[in-house]
């Protein structure tokens, strides 16, 4: 069961293992150690639709709401560099996943249905959108936006899932990773904040940063 969470520190300091600065060292992108070039990252915004927005869902990420203004600031800084995800049900369930409809019967619909459109506000944003009944959504077609050499940033739902999957499967083909910690969020903070130490230590394949690192703020 999915359960409201206690409010959050902020997330800043999540942001800053070790209590350094990530990025501040060099000159250009100050999200990224020695300057990258920002015109290399792309930003990709996991799931954030009414099923994990909507306060009766049984999928619902507490502070969903709370992350919208910031995923919206990152989506106006980045565009036209970002794709917006969405997880859909599989037509017919394959392997275990056939267990987990059998959990979760009411997402079982097609990738049309209500429940997995973006949510108001994200919806009418420009750019591609891309569909996985996958909880990673990296695959070629992500993988050939970000490009070679380029770079994945991560924002959206859920941290300790969705977010935390896709990072992981980026990092392993090589892709340099940030997930933005004020820009997600989890099943509850306590998942969050774990799901966080975990990114952490795939460092530096992964880095977990703050939203004004990513703006230079």
């Amino acid at each position: 069961m999915k359960r409201r969470a206690e409010p959050r520190p902020g997330d800043g300091d999540h942001a800053r293992p070790g209590g350094s600065d990530l990025g501040r060292s060099g000159d250009g992108d100050p999200g990224l150690p020695g300057g990258d070039d920002p015109g290399r990252r792309w930003l990709a915004v996991i799931d954030m639709q009414r099923v994990f927005g909507d306060p009766a869902s049984d999928w619902f990420a507490p502070r969903f709401a709370e992350i919208t203004g910031p995923v919206r600031r990152l989506a106006a800084a980045f565009r036209p560099r970002v794709t917006f995800t969405r997880f859909v049900a599989p037509q017919v369930p394959a392997g275990a996943w056939r267990r987990y409809y059998q959990q979760w019967p009411f997402a079982l619909q097609p990738p049309g249905a209500r429940i997995y459109e973006l949510v108001d506000g994200l919806a009418d944003e420009p750019g591609p959108t891309l569909d996985a009944t996958t909880f990673s959504k990296w695959n070629a077609e992500l993988a050939a936006r970000v490009g070679d050499g380029g770079r994945l940033l991560l924002a959206g739902v859920s941290t300790d899932c969705c977010v935390l999957s896709t990072a992981l499967a980026a990092a392993d083909a090589g892709v340099a990773v940030q997930v933005v910690a004020d820009a997600c969020a989890g099943v509850s903070d306590e998942s969050h904040g774990q799901a966080l130490d975990i990114l952490r230590l795939y460092g530096p394949l992964v880095e977990v940063v703050s939203l004004a690192q990513v703006l230079g703020e």
